[in-house]
């Protein structure tokens, strides 16, 4: 599945996205924990609070989310508005 990075999570990652190998469904627990073994000197980064998730570009607050086939998912940090 390739999981899209935008903002600052994309410059420090050094990447727009990642592909990873993991079977669907699943959670997007089991992403996020995927993520930080591909990407470990970046676990801080994407650990649950300091990276959001959005599938099918809405955001996700729960671990347990299930993603499926064809979804599209992104991880960015938090934003802030001014």
């Amino acid at each position: 599945m390739k999981v899209l990075f935008f903002a600052q999570l994309r410059e420090r990652l050094n990447c727009d996205s990642a592909e990873l190998d993991i079977e669907l469904p699943t959670l997007v627990s089991n992403v996020r924990e995927t993520l930080i073994a591909q990407f470990p000197d970046h676990a801080d980064l994407l650990k649950d609070g300091k990276a959001l998730v959005a599938i099918n570009q809405e955001l996700i607050n729960n671990e347990s989310a299930t993603i499926t086939t064809g979804d599209e998912v992104a991880f960015f940090p938090p934003v802030t508005g001014g």
